[in-house]
């Protein structure tokens, strides 16, 4: 459980420290969300699934609670809207290839006296590197018809920079992910359209 919350802290300080994000939102097209005036997060909303929640969902449900807020939804105990949040981490290898000069020549017998033509004698170079990378996401569900209507997720690699202040990266990297969610409450047309 422990390492669970402490990889949801290093995806979401390297979400939202990293340059180039891969940040992506979609909604359902079909939805009217000029119903949805409300919200609530899902029992056990988070990586851990226990019966507490820790310090990292709390203060995700905060930054997501303040994002929501912002937007005119309320917190209701009969929500229009269902948030659920998740963060993964997966161990990856990269394997890269690359032309190498041959040391020498061709087994160096040619040294001195001729070359061979352009390519020619070339070895290749294999490099292996070993990565994390996370993933996060924020999803909306609507609860009466079970179905997802808005998600946003990111994925990077995970860098093992200390985390000086949990509170702090949260609330820079989930209002990242809010600026791609185009709705206010009770209006069903994308703001900026």
């Amino acid at each position: 459980m422990r390492l669970t919350v402490i990889f949801g802290i290093f995806i979401l300080a390297a979400l939202s420290a990293c340059a180039t994000s891969n940040l992506r939102s979609d909604y359902d097209k079909t939805v009217d969300f000029g119903q949805y005036k409300t919200y609530n997060f899902y029992a056990n909303a988070g990586p851990e699934n226990t019966e507490y929640q820790s310090l990292f969902s709390q203060y995700v449900m905060a930054a997501i609670t303040r994002e929501m807020e912002a937007r005119g939804y309320t917190r209701s105990d009969d929500p229009d809207l269902l948030v659920n949040f998740n963060a993964i981490l997966e161990d990856k290898t990269q394997i890269t290839t690359s032309p190498a000069p041959m040391a020498g020549g061709y087994y160096g017998y040619r040294r001195g006296f001729y070359d061979p033509w352009y390519g020619y004698g070339y070895a290749q170079e294999t490099n292996v590197s070993q990565y994390t990378e996370g993933t996060f996401n924020i999803d909306l569900v609507d609860p009466r018809r079970k179905k997802l209507v808005w998600e946003a997720v990111d994925v990077a690699r995970v860098t093992e920079k200390k985390l000086k202040n949990m509170e702090v990266t949260i609330n820079k990297a989930v209002p990242k992910y809010f600026a791609n969610f185009p709705f206010r409450a009770g209006e069903g047309t994308p703001v900026g359209k």
